[in-house]
């Protein structure tokens, strides 16, 4: 019988890898923080490895490692969804012209009353 392979996405992988990192909830990481840490947990153990920690600590201590996963899966989604400098100052133009017409309009309603 051949072993079935299994296909895990990006977000599964990453998930899995800050797992496995040494990162606590209780340190509130900031996104760079988190990247850092599921690139050093995927150098350390390798994907397959992390997958492997996942399983050992759902074995072990299946309660808390639900909590753990599911914070895992949030902050690893976050922490590769959150818009960059380019993004940011992309957001900042819009807003501010935004507000620019507006002054504009209230400036024309003001001269035309």
């Amino acid at each position: 019988m051949r072993p079935a392979i299994h296909h895990l996405s990006i977000n599964a992988v990453r998930a899995d890898a800050l797992f496995a990192s040494p990162l606590q909830r209780s340190d509130e990481p900031a996104a760079e923080q988190v990247r850092e840490a599921i690139a050093s947990a995927i150098r350390e153990f390798g994907r397959r490895g992390c997958g492997g920690r996942v399983a050992q600590e759902f074995g072990d201590h299946p309660e808390t490692a639900v909590l753990r996963m599911r914070w895992a899966r949030w902050v690893a989604g976050e922490a590769f969804t959150e818009p960059g400098p380019a993004a940011h100052a992309r957001l900042f133009a819009r807003h501010f012209a935004a507000h620019v017409v507006h002054a504009a309009r209230a400036v024309h309603v003001i001269r035309a009353a």
